[in-house]
């Protein structure tokens, strides 16, 4: 998952005063894999000013026991624990997870408001929302590369909208994990639950992988249209990352190649998508993500966030302030260090 043959840490640093707050990463330990803390922090010390970070579930940590809707809540005080460690100081002044997505399962319909009243109490100051990834392709290709392939047909099962209805009662938001054929539902959601926010993830990832060049090509027209689209739903923000993924089928991934990729090149290879999503939300929609160590299958921390960077380089100052900080402060609701 992490690249071991590139991390791009002699890459110079892009604006390397920018604060930066990483609307999207995970910590996780699996067989073989592992990215907890220390590791993260390793990263965001390679010279970007990642100031503070949102965690995002990743179905790690689940309890082993216990009600199968509840077992999410080990991952959850998992987070809490990770941001109160980096909230001491002791570790730096990067606060790592000062935001927490978790995961739910919105199927269980009415049951899963026990879930999200415990996961308040357990992290009352972080816990802002969960995930429930939905993405649905007609291809098998992406799911190979999916830990946990989600459940078919979420969107549309017959509880899911009950389960959702809770999100608002508790002032919660839904992160959106969908592919681009998608985004139409998620529009429909929006419309339906116009007091929730939903945060599009991954720049509505328009699943290119093992398509020839022109096919590939041919997604963006109708990603960017669904983006416009979508963004007439004023709760909608939309993420913008996870590039690194081998679904968009860059052809960038150390599955790929054997060489090292450089900010140049990944920006060249991004910034028609990253274009797409600000076009259609503006900079004050939209926020900037590292999705690490996933992204790190494509480059290194440095190289990711210098792309970035890069592609919005003829930005405003209060531009780029609301594409790589405020919008995730506003969205996650990210307490100033000194409140």
């Amino acid at each position: 998952m992490m690249s071991k043959r590139f991390d791009g840490r002699d890459e110079p640093i892009i604006e390397p005063d920018l604060p930066i707050i990483d609307a999207h990463h995970h910590l996780f330990e699996r067989p073989g894999l592992r990215y907890l803390l220390d590791d993260y922090l390793a990263d965001t010390r390679l010279g970007h000013r990642i100031v503070a970070s949102v965690y995002m579930e990743i179905l790690a940590f689940a309890r082993p026991h216990g009600p199968a809707h509840l077992r999410p809540l080990g991952e959850i005080e998992f987070a809490n624990g990770v941001a109160a460690m980096a909230a001491s100081g002791f570790y730096g002044p990067c606060r790592v997870a000062a935001a927490i997505v978790g995961q739910a399962d919105l199927r269980e319909g009415d049951g899963v408001g026990e879930l999200l009243d415990l996961a308040i109490q357990r992290a009352p100051e972080r816990f802002r929302g969960i995930r429930m990834i939905t993405m649905d392709h007609p291809s098998p290709a992406p799911f190979r590369h999916v830990t946990n392939k989600p459940p078919s047909g979420s969107l549309h099962h017959p509880q899911f909208r009950k389960g959702f209805a809770h999100l608002a009662r508790r002032g919660l938001s839904f992160d959106a994990a969908v592919f681009s054929l998608q985004l139409g539902d998620i529009a429909e959601l929006a419309d339906a639950f116009p007091a929730t926010p939903i945060v599009l993830n991954h720049g509505g990832m328009a699943m290119g992988l093992e398509m020839p060049a022109e096919e590939r090509l041919a997604l963006l027209p109708p990603l960017r249209a669904s983006l416009r689209d979508l963004a007439l739903r004023p709760n909608v923000t939309c993420k913008i990352g996870g590039f690194g993924m081998p679904l968009w089928g860059f052809g960038l991934s150390e599955d790929d190649r054997a060489e090292s990729v450089g900010y140049r090149e990944l920006a060249a290879a991004w910034a028609p998508y990253v274009e797409a999503a600000i076009d259609a939300f503006g900079p004050a929609r939209c926020m900037m993500e590292s999705n690490f160590p996933v992204d790190g299958r494509t480059c290194g921390f440095v190289p990711l966030w210098n792309a970035l960077k890069y592609i919005v380089r003829a930005y405003t100052p209060a531009e780029k302030a609301a594409l790589f900080h405020d919008t995730a402060a506003r969205v996650y609701r990210v307490v100033p260090i000194d409140a």
